[in-house]
């Protein structure tokens, strides 16, 4: 009796296997290789600064035709990696200035530990629980801005981070300077 119980539920398993693999290949949803492209390029914050829910959304959007200039988090060096992949020029940030790199601070002594602030950050950057002081993992923080709003004691505000050896990106700095710029002036020496 129980092994035609097991029997059975194995059968069944192994059916319903079978057409859950075959419907995951006939129903395959195509996604566009260009904008996953795009997509692993964005910092995946979900801060929705650009105008867009999320990083995904705004990658196809970026496909489609919308401007390759919204990301605040990722800055130049996202618009310099995505013009390189669309093939275009870089755009002129005529008048606009590079975003300052800003991270959220929490003064813990006003903070009343309400974690509306951890429920808006979209990168887990706070830590806390409820009626306990947060703080902020300054790594991990993209300095959105999205924790501000939502604090009701204004316990929170965004801090300017300089840029010494310990947090200087040099990928990114490499990706800045143009390396005819770095030729040039090398061979500016020579003479």
């Amino acid at each position: 009796m129980i092994y035609t119980l097991l029997l059975s539920i194995a059968v069944l398993a192994l059916i319903f296997g079978a057409i859950l693999g075959f419907a995951s290949i006939k129903l395959k949803v195509e996604a566009d290789p260009l904008a996953e492209k795009i997509d692993a390029i964005l910092p995946q914050s979900q801060c929705g600064q650009c105008g867009y829910p999320g990083c995904k959304p705004y990658a196809e959007a970026i496909v489609n035709g919308d401007e390759i200039t919204k990301c605040i988090p990722g800055g130049q060096p996202t618009v310099v990696k995505i013009a390189e992949i669309l093939g275009v020029d870089v755009p002129a940030m005529d008048g606009v200035e590079a975003p300052e790199m800003k991270v959220a601070f929490i003064d813990e002594n006003m903070c009343i530990g309400c974690t509306k602030c951890i429920q808006a950050c979209p990168v887990d950057a706070i830590i806390g629980t409820n009626k306990a002081m947060h703080t902020v993992i300054p790594d991990l923080c993209t300095g959105c801005e999205l924790c501000v709003a939502p604090c009701p004691t204004d316990c929170i505000s965004m801090k300017k981070v300089e840029q010494h050896l310990d947090n200087w990106d040099w990928k990114m700095a490499s990706q800045i300077i143009p390396v005819k710029t770095i030729e040039t002036v090398a061979e500016g020496e020579k003479e």
